[in-house]
């Protein structure tokens, strides 16, 4: 194929636009926002379990609490009772046996009374590590919110550039001939690479150096004929720059 070295330095500028591209969409996979995310997402499901297992000691010690505290309404509901029996009974007998239940009750009321000041130490505690287990939630939360910003904030400037490139692509598209475009299209989709500056005896886009028969045939071919890597097959451009003449 033959074409005129200000359509091939086209070329060139048209790799720079979609080494840029490239480069864009790498970094839209890539930004540490994304792998910062998902540490975060994972740190603050494992913490989800933590917030449970407190939420659920804080409701097993306000349960007991609260039995305790029924229990111990029940004895003075009995030992108010009992007393009212005692103060009106005129039973010697009667008098006895209620005071005998009314000894035994308010021990159990002791009782009661000692076992709900642990467990109310227990809820305390357990109210205690639920609120600071809360509260690291809260901050992973933030800290994610955060990074989600930051993270929309670089795809939004990824999206500009990819905007503006895609633009410049656009209209240097339009003026490159239509067949040596095609054959561009043809060596990017299959090496990754359409075209490159050939330079110092050297492929600009695999950076193999030719030598001997190789080298002398780049040498001889008209400045207008379109050449192939014989490595890469990406078409070597030849210009000022590339030391031939």
């Amino acid at each position: 194929m033959k074409s005129s070295l200000a359509e091939q330095k086209k070329l060139l500028e048209l790799h720079t636009i979609d080494s840029g591209l490239a480069r864009v969409a790498h970094r839209e996979k890539s930004l540490p926002e994304i792998a910062e995310h998902v540490a975060v997402s994972k740190e603050r499901t494992e913490l989800s379990a933590r917030l449970a297992a407190d939420l659920g000691e804080l409701e097993d010690a306000k349960t007991e609490l609260g039995r305790l505290e029924s229990d111990a309404g029940v004895v003075d509901a009995r030992i108010a009772r009992d007393t009212e029996r005692v103060n009106h009974s005129s039973s010697v007998k009667d008098v006895t046996a209620l005071e005998s239940e009314l000894e035994s009750l308010y021990r159990r009321k002791t009782n009661l009374e000692d076992m709900e000041l642990v467990v109310m130490e227990r809820v305390e505690i357990a109210e205690a590590q639920l609120s600071a287990t809360r509260d690291l939630d809260n901050d992973l939360a933030e800290k994610l919110q955060d990074i989600a910003n930051r993270r929309k904030a670089a795809l939004d400037e990824l999206a500009q550039e990819h905007a503006t490139l895609s633009a410049q692509r656009g209209l240097l598209e339009d003026s490159v001939a239509k067949d040596l475009l095609s054959l561009y299209e043809k060596l990017r989709a299959k090496t990754g690479t359409g075209a490159a500056l050939f330079q110092a005896g050297t492929c600009g886009a695999c950076t193999m150096s030719l030598t001997g028969n190789e080298l002398a045939k780049v040498r001889a071919a008209e400045i207008d004929e379109v050449l192939e890597c014989p490595e890469c097959g990406a078409i070597m451009v030849r210009t000022e720059e590339s030391g031939l003449w």
